[in-house]
């Protein structure tokens, strides 16, 4: 297997997309793939911080294939730097195609999460635990 046809970083998320996911060619629209990366980086970035999180910037995201009806999404992440109150994570988005039994790269992103206290202002993210 060539460099790069792996994914990098912990399976976070799955989920199926369905036809009210899609155009009328049947690709799955870029928002929705974005959203389940976003909710990807929340659940993990929630994971490290230990509370609320919110995104606070996605940077480099480029499509490269498409999704179809019926694939299951596959979302990776890797924290990759941990600031004051920021949590920077790699996600990477993966189309499992059922038919083909075939896991492709179709997207990645740099997404920065912030973690935020009760009143909604940015908090220290705590030290990792042992």
């Amino acid at each position: 297997m060539n460099h790069g046809s792996r994914p990098t970083g912990e399976l976070t998320l799955r989920t199926l997309a369905m036809p009210a996911d899609a155009n009328a060619a049947g690709d799955i629209f870029g928002g929705w793939v974005m959203s389940q990366m976003d909710l990807a980086s929340g659940i993990r970035a929630a994971e490290r911080a230990r509370g609320r999180v919110v995104t606070a910037a996605v940077k480099e995201m480029a499509f490269q294939l498409p999704v179809k009806i019926g694939d299951t999404l596959n979302v990776y992440t890797e924290i990759t730097r941990v600031g004051r109150s920021s949590i920077t994570l790699q996600v990477e988005a993966w189309a499992h195609r059922a038919r083909h039994r075939i896991l492709e790269k179709v997207t990645a992103g740099t997404f920065i999460m912030v973690a935020l206290d009760e009143s909604g202002h940015p908090v220290p993210v705590p030290p990792e635990e042992e």
